[in-house]
């Protein structure tokens, strides 16, 4: 399956366009070791923390800590500037304040949120982000790539 390129229309009729598609780097499908940690949240009141099973020493639920740990680790993450994590940082609010059952956070705001930060399969071929495999050892690829001379005598 391809992710580059527009998405197909629904009913699989084909359109021309003649727009240019602005394109992005593939990224190497290998997890983002770079991610930083989630800053301590303010507190929003010891009655939540008993309620939503929350770390107090950091305030976050386990379900957003979990979250994060994925966030950080994604590939295309390496393209991120310090806008970018602010945005996932503030959206890790949305995340806990979703996971705690606050009134008023049904989802969609999170939803469209992850949508932007390239989530999901989805929202990267959205994006035109692609993963591709990360090119193999040097010493590896090099002896794939030998022909034995013996092959050749004969011609």
């Amino acid at each position: 399956m391809t992710l580059a390129g527009r998405k197909p229309n629904p009913d699989r009729s084909q359109v021309l366009n003649r727009n240019k598609v602005s394109a992005r780097p593939d990224v190497p499908n290998v997890p983002f070791a770079g991610g930083p940690d989630l800053e301590p949240r303010a507190a929003s009141g010891p009655e939540m923390w008993a309620e939503a099973g929350v770390i107090p020493a950091e305030g976050w639920p386990m379900a957003t800590l979990s979250w994060w740990r994925v966030i950080r680790a994604m590939p295309h993450a390496v393209l991120w500037s310090e806008a970018d994590w602010q945005f996932a940082q503030a959206t890790a609010e949305v995340h806990a304040r979703f996971a705690e059952g606050w009134k008023g956070y049904t989802g969609g705001e999170l939803r469209q949120r992850e949508k932007l930060l390239g989530v999901y399969m989805d929202a990267r071929r959205d994006l035109r982000i692609k993963y591709v495999d990360p090119p193999k050892d040097d010493a590896a690829a090099a002896g794939e790539n030998v022909v034995a001379m013996s092959d050749y005598r004969d011609l």
